[in-house]
């Protein structure tokens, strides 16, 4: 099989209806985090412990087809002593990882961030490839204030992503390029699609220049939303249109799959708006998920790192799974949360 079959083998394998993409990359500081939150210690033990527990979900695959890894879970087992990327595949799930290697201030350019990880990335990604992955992940994330994102951050970090995209595809695996415009601060809806619309645009001719194959990546870009800290917040329907009304601006119908991050969006929100998205009139691109703490944050507040409580885990990571899953095709309602 040459390189392009194969990506589109995992392309077809990702984008299915009703499914979507489970991240469950977080790197050690923030996992860190989450666990604190919960009063657990992040030893790789507890780490391995949850993450089995997530993967081996009854019947998970039935709504998502792919999950983002974490470098050290790649080498990991599950308690029955299998490889968990193996474990993915038994699920009828795609294993991939996240690839970039955090965040660093952007020289001269004040408030903005610039994402490493690009030297090496070739001969690591043979390494992924060999523990199971078929797709990766890379993340770049602008701020919104009065001055940032800056010119010289929208154009850098677009570079780096179409780079890092193009790296991908020529070791045969999918890119999942991840341009993510903060939640975080107090601007509003208007300010997030000025933005958005922007970064987006530049992404894209970046990838152009890098001859990037569209039909063999997929896009997990943020939401149209206020900032979380701005009064006026606002409803699904108008996050959805919005949200459409950028994304038809600046992404190419190649593209197959839009998969959404959650971006400190709460699960119900974030299945709501992605349910409205959903119900205006169809796009060239599934729309669809790639969420982290919008589909584990029931699970982890259930589990509190007591195996005691693994029933109860799995049933509420595969209750997020299933309402996300409703969403894809527009028909999540409230109610359904109580069910």
């Amino acid at each position: 099989m040459n390189i392009q079959d194969e990506l589109q083998v995992t392309i077809d394998a990702l984008v299915q209806k009703g499914k979507g993409i489970l991240a469950a990359d977080e790197s050690s500081p923030t996992i860190a985090k989450r666990f604190q939150a919960i009063d657990v210690e992040s030893t790789e033990e507890n780490r391995r412990a949850y993450r089995s527990l997530l993967l081996s979900t009854p019947d998970l695959g039935e709504f998502i087809s792919g999950v983002i890894l974490f470098e050290e879970t790649l080498g990991q087992c599950s308690d029955d002593g299998v490889m968990l990327p193996a474990l993915c595949v038994q699920q009828d799930i795609v294993p991939g990882v996240k690839v970039d290697k955090g965040k660093l201030p952007l020289p001269n350019a004040p408030g903005d961030e610039i994402t490493q990880g690009l030297d090496g990335l070739e001969l690591r990604l043979k390494g992924y490839k060999q523990q199971g992955a078929r797709f990766a992940k890379w993340r770049d994330v602008y701020h919104i204030n009065e001055v940032t994102p800056s010119l010289l951050a929208i154009q850098a970090n677009a570079e780096v992503l179409a780079r890092y995209a193009a790296i991908c595809q020529a070791q045969g695996i999918v890119p999942i390029v991840e341009p993510e415009v903060l939640i975080d601060g107090t601007h509003s809806l208007t300010r997030c699609a000025e933005v958005s619309e922007v970064v987006f645009h530049e992404v894209f001719h970046a990838l152009h220049r890098h001859h990037v194959v569209l039909e063999h990546m997929l896009l997990k870009p943020n939401m149209i939303v206020p900032g979380k800290l701005n009064p006026q917040q606002t409803n699904p329907h108008e996050v959805a249109v919005q949200t459409v009304r950028i994304l038809r601006r600046t992404v190419p119908a190649a593209v197959p799959s839009i998969n959404f991050l959650s971006g400190g969006l709460t699960p119900e929100v974030a299945t709501a708006n992605l349910n409205a998205m959903n119900q205006l009139d169809p796009q060239p691109w599934e729309l669809s998920f790639s969420y982290g703490r919008a589909l584990q944050e029931p699970a982890l507040q259930a589990w509190k790192g007591d195996s005691a409580n693994n029933q109860i885990t799995q049933a509420a990571l595969y209750q997020r799974a299933r309402l996300n899953g409703i969403a894809r095709y527009g028909k999540y309602t409230e109610a359904m949360e109580c069910r």
